[in-house]
């Protein structure tokens, strides 16, 4: 698939993240036993976060199939810039761009683009980023990559979430 991956400069980009966003929480709703709130959207204080000097986000766009016109087809949020490590806090790609490569390619795109350690978090229970976090890391680092657990703050009856940390 052929994209184009720009970061996210305008306010009206960050409204597009804000919609896909909304995506990214339904589908992680099974796996963190998340409901939405009040006013109907899913929770969105990562996202309330951005942009800030440490932080960035990306959209991916590709031709629409339909139209032709360019459509968001995923996005990543980077925070931790400047910092001694950087955190891929976010990541999504619509369920229509999947398999195929396209969302390693993204993730390794995201990841050239800041060079040094990285940690890349995912909780136990998403079982497609369990298989597709260590398989970006063994592209992107070699063997130069751990992953450890981390119990979740606050919240012990949860299973540990997964961090890959490079070394």
């Amino acid at each position: 698939m052929t994209y184009a991956l720009r970061p996210v400069s305008t306010e009206a980009e960050w409204g597009i993240v804000a919609w896909l966003w909304q995506d990214f929480r339904h589908d992680l709703a099974p796996v963190v036993n998340g409901f939405p709130l009040a006013d109907g959207r899913y929770r969105h204080e990562w996202l309330d976060e951005y942009p800030a000097s440490d932080r960035c986000g990306y959209l991916a766009w590709a031709p629409h199939p339909d139209t032709g016109e360019d459509a968001p087809i995923g996005f990543a949020l980077v925070r931790g810039l400047g910092l001694a490590e950087r955190i891929m806090q976010a990541f999504f790609v619509v369920p229509a761009a999947r398999r195929g490569g396209f969302g390693r390619k993204l993730a390794l795109d995201v990841i050239a683009r800041h060079p040094g350690p990285w940690a890349v978090p995912f909780q136990h229970d998403n079982a497609a980023a369990v298989a597709f976090w260590p398989a970006v890391a063994t592209q992107a680092w070699g063997q130069g990559w751990t992953e450890t657990t981390v119990p979740v703050a606050d919240k012990p009856d949860l299973p540990p979430d997964h961090w890959i940390r490079t070394s």
